[in-house]
């Protein structure tokens, strides 16, 4: 429970502590890796999410633009 508690977190964190592109590439990528390591599938999703659409969800870090109005 703990390990899916600290992936959550670790998420969350990169989106709120990231502010250049790069970066959030980098720990998206160690995020990613770390989830498959860890055997949980509920998150599956959101990990293939990033892996499918990178350069979408990499645009949030240019001044936390979103697509939304």
């Amino acid at each position: 429970m703990q390990k899916a508690y600290n992936l959550t977190q670790d998420l969350r964190n990169i989106f709120e502590k990231t502010t250049d592109k790069i970066i959030g590439f980098a720990k998206l990528a160690k995020w990613h890796e770390k989830v498959n390591q860890s055997g949980f599938k509920s998150f599956n999703t959101i990990s293939r999410t990033i892996i499918n659409h990178p350069q979408t969800i990499l645009n949030y870090f240019d001044d936390r633009s979103t697509n939304t109005s």
